[in-house]
């Protein structure tokens, strides 16, 4: 939270007290406006959850609600008897506005209790821990503690890392920051990535889930002691809903739910593999053998080499494969569409690259007649990683920016106005990972030319691979 924003909202609030008492004093019901807000909550029916779209907080995929937070408060309004309401903000300043306002009940967005909002603020129990962590593009030099910091820093308006960059300036007044409102944290990273900033400060947990998208953004050093991330309640309120949330905290430690979650959104991280060219031969030649039969006999009008570039890029052939968001096996399902295809078993190769093929061929045949048949797969890619209701908002936007919704090149350039609120807030299903389906398409693409060339050509991948290591030992090439 911006700290001059901040200390505007509780010099605002702190003549609360006042207000409340001439109110009282000309005979408004007071009492009955502050009655116990878990009552109120039942009695409307619903709870009202402030949050913000993002892969790990909420998100839509495949038209259904996703995310840690998400799910949690879901588990929570079941708890309290109540429907579930996601209010979606589009900045960190929007949505303390919101809870300040009265406009939602608490705030579930991967938020940190930091000293300053703390002021103003109640937070919940910890659902996991996040360090503050600088970060620089690799082959530029490495600042190892903040006197060392040179260039330009990036971070969001009213986040914790501006909260924190604050303090640290107490100390070292020569520190100097830009705030962006016009951003997200992946935007950041991505600046940093391309040499468009030196340097941004995120968490920890963010940095290990981007890298695999900006393998060239690396970490400097850790800047804070790991932070809580919490949900967040306004403190002028009663016990009674805090106290609820404390119950079901404990409750959902106990039946392992919060183990589970943290092992779905996070458990992938330890175990994150630089997807290089070395990489990809040697598993052409010692894995895709294994299962090329199959990517054959399942392929049916698409190229078998194109099914396998897909599994590549979602397992790495891996029949045992799964993701944060609880995707598996060779062609990473979800439970939804493996039910849509008859994939009874995820982890049996024949089971998933059979569905992987039927739902691509779904997709390919449910996407417009007018975009040109060569290029529906590369929209039908697009859809397979992050929707096809979020795919269609694409192609409104490319049309609303003047430009051919049809035309591949055109809307792959677009998908990472998903990530923009200003974009993806005139889009019917909101916020979606498009930068991440950009990757995707491309990532498939290169592995299926790569297939191409092995198998065309007749090369035998090990042999490539032992060139490619031959070429890397020698200076200059």
């Amino acid at each position: 939270m911006n700290e001059d924003f901040l200390l505007r909202r509780i010099l605002q609030l702190s003549r609360l007290p006042l207000l409340l008492g001439l109110l009282v004093l000309s005979g408004c019901d007071v009492k009955e406006k502050q009655s116990n807000q878990q009552v109120r909550i039942q009695h409307r029916g619903e709870l009202r959850v402030g949050t913000l779209y993002h892969p790990l907080y909420y998100f839509l995929r495949d038209e259904q609600e996703e995310g840690l937070d998400y799910e949690l408060a879901r588990l929570f309004a079941d708890e309290l008897g109540v429907n579930l309401r996601m209010v979606p903000a589009y900045s960190l300043e929007e949505l303390f506005v919101l809870l300040d306002e009265g406009k939602v009940d608490m705030l579930a967005a991967g938020l940190t209790s930091t000293p300053l909002r703390r002021r103003q603020y109640r937070f919940g129990p910890s659902l996991y821990e996040v360090a503050q962590t600088l970060v620089y593009r690799k082959g530029e030099s490495r600042p190892r503690e903040p006197g060392q910091i040179a260039g330009e820093i990036r971070v969001l308006a009213g986040s914790s890392q501006a909260e924190w960059l604050h303090r640290l300036q107490q100390q070292r007044p020569e520190l100097h920051w830009e705030t962006r409102r016009d951003a997200d944290a992946e935007d950041l990273l991505r600046q940093v990535a391309e040499g468009r900033t030196d340097h941004t400060l995120v968490e920890d947990t963010l940095l290990a889930r981007t890298q695999r998208y900006y393998p060239n953004v690396e970490a400097a050093f850790t800047l804070s002691e790991p932070q809580p991330v919490a949900w967040v309640l306004d403190q002028r309120d009663d016990d009674s809903l805090f106290g609820r949330m404390l119950d079901f905290f404990d409750q959902q430690q106990r039946e392992g739910t919060l183990a589970r979650l943290n092992e779905k959104y996070f458990g992938h991280i330890q175990d994150f593999d630089y997807v290089d060219t070395r990489t990809f031969l040697r598993r052409a030649e010692d894995v895709l053998p294994r299962y090329q039969p199959l990517f054959e006999r399942y392929a049916g009008e698409l190229d078998w080499r194109l099914l396998a570039a897909i599994s590549y890029q979602e397992s790495h052939w891996d029949p045992e494969a799964r993701s944060y968001t609880g995707v598996r096996g060779m062609m990473m399902l979800t439970e939804d569409t493996a039910k849509q295809v008859g994939v009874a078993d995820r982890l049996d190769p024949e089971q998933s690259i059979r569905g992987g093929a039927q739902y691509l061929a779904s997709l390919i045949e449910r996407l417009p007649d007018a975009i040109p048949a060569d290029e529906k797969v590369w929209f039908a890619l697009a859809a397979y990683n992050l929707g096809l209701g979020h795919l269609l908002d694409v192609r409104r936007l490319t049309r609303l920016r003047d430009q051919d919704p049809n035309a591949w090149a055109q809307v792959k350039d677009n998908l990472p106005l998903l990530h923009q609120p200003q974009w993806h807030s005139k889009t019917r299903y909101g916020y979606a990972r498009g930068r991440e389906a950009q990757k995707f398409v491309n990532n498939i693409r290169q592995y299926y030319q790569s297939l191409l060339w092995l198998n065309n050509q007749g090369t035998d991948p090990g042999l490539a691979t032992a060139q490619l290591d031959g070429a890397a030992a020698r200076p200059g090439l």
